[in-house]
């Protein structure tokens, strides 16, 4: 009983370290491409200061939930779809929080840090079942096709932002963004203590501040072009660049949520669009790997508590300090219902297949962690822990 209160203290103190980190914690980017044929395909990357116990879940339809919110009832409902994506387990109930996945119907979801998360007050009936916003993942996912079946549910369904701690501390600081197969998005984000609901023109999402903010700092970059412009004559001096690339000059360099949202509009829409999905895929790739961070490339030193050893696993010296790195980064195909999932170390991606995990009427789920780096076809994997 004693391991098990310090376990959950651990990971509830690792929660408060990743909170604390504000804009930064699960500084996280998520976009969508989309190929030659319109097909939608959805990237984003986890980053983090320290190494969650990640799952692989699959949830067969027929699937009973609930959700708690603070002491309303709980909000009880059957999965109507069926889903794989990754979570986390709750390190009190058990249950598994989910971070990002793909439904059977091409929707997909991911959770990403909002440090200024203020959700509506609490004036619902408390004969009322409500959606606890940590839960979002589980009930999108199992009971919606596209994002404007969410959108119009959620003009219905009461949402409560609940706590990570005792006593109300520690607000869940997260916003959500959605994509479907069509290829419409759209962002779920609580702050000023109003819900909204908002669409996503651009498919890209990243941290704090607001999603609007956003949108509205993309007015500075409005002379964005992939055309390089290498050749200037002032005066009657030629000035030629010697190579190629310098359309991305104006892109901003650092890895904070505002620069990364910039760059994923970039890139989204400027890489090339390919006509078959395996080669949209790859693509794909190749614009995530403009996010991919490495342990080390920057320090945070607001942090000197001891629960700092626990943030960088892994490193070759005995100092401690507090990085950002990537996790994992996902690749979801929305038509072919696949997610392909790429950890930290590990050099190749593991496909998630949905439509072979349907054969499943059981829930289905390993550790991340626990799949050999030379793996590649997480579905067998899956299905052999049933």
């Amino acid at each position: 009983m004693l391991i098990k209160k310090r376990l959950i203290t651990k990971l509830l103190s690792a929660s408060v370290v990743c909170t604390l980190s504000v804009s930064s914690a699960y500084a996280c980017t998520s976009l969508l491409y989309t190929d030659l044929n319109g097909h939608a395909y959805a990237g984003r990357t986890m980053e983090l200061p320290m190494e969650l116990p990640y799952k692989m879940v699959f949830v067969p339809t027929q699937t009973r939930f609930g959700s708690t919110a603070d002491k309303h009832h709980p909000l009880e409902f059957t999965a109507k779809h069926s889903f794989v994506g990754v979570g986390v387990a709750d390190p009190i109930s058990g249950d598994i929080k989910i971070v990002e996945g793909v439904n059977d119907n091409g929707l997909t979801f991911s959770l990403l840090a909002f440090a200024d998360t203020a959700g509506p007050e609490d004036m619902i009936n408390k004969t009322t079942s409500v959606l606890a916003a940590i839960d979002m993942g589980a009930w999108t996912l199992s009971q919606f096709k596209n994002v404007n079946d969410v959108k119009n549910a959620l003009e219905k369904q009461p949402v409560l932002v609940t706590s990570l701690l005792p006593l109300g501390q520690l607000k869940t600081p997260f916003h959500y963004t959605l994509h479907d197969a069509s290829g419409k998005s759209i962002v779920i984000e609580y702050s000023k203590g109003k819900q909204h609901v908002i669409d996503n023109p651009l498919g890209v999402m990243t941290n704090g501040p607001e999603f609007d903010w956003h949108m509205t700092n993309m007015n500075n970059y409005t002379f964005l072009n992939n055309e390089d412009q290498s050749k200037l004559e002032i005066n009657k001096v030629k000035f030629i660049q010697p190579d190629s690339g310098i359309a991305t000059a104006g892109l901003p360099s650092s890895n904070t949520s505002v620069g990364r949202f910039v760059r994923a509009v970039y890139y989204s829409q400027f890489a090339e669009k390919a006509k078959k999905p395996n080669q949209a895929i790859s693509t794909l790739s190749h614009v995530m790997n403009n996010f991919d961070r490495p342990r080390g490339i920057t320090i945070d030193n607001r942090f000197k508590d001891s629960i700092a050893n626990i943030t960088a696993p892994g490193l070759s010296d005995k100092k401690v300090y507090t990085t950002e790195y990537t996790s994992w980064t996902s690749l979801t195909d929305t038509k072919r219902k696949k997610i392909f999932i790429r950890t930290y170390n590990s050099m190749n991606y593991i496909s998630f297949d949905l439509t072979k995990l349907a054969s499943s009427r059981k829930i289905l789920k390993v550790d991340l962690a626990n799949i050999g780096e030379q793996i590649t076809d997480g579905t067998k994997v899956l299905l052999s822990s049933n």
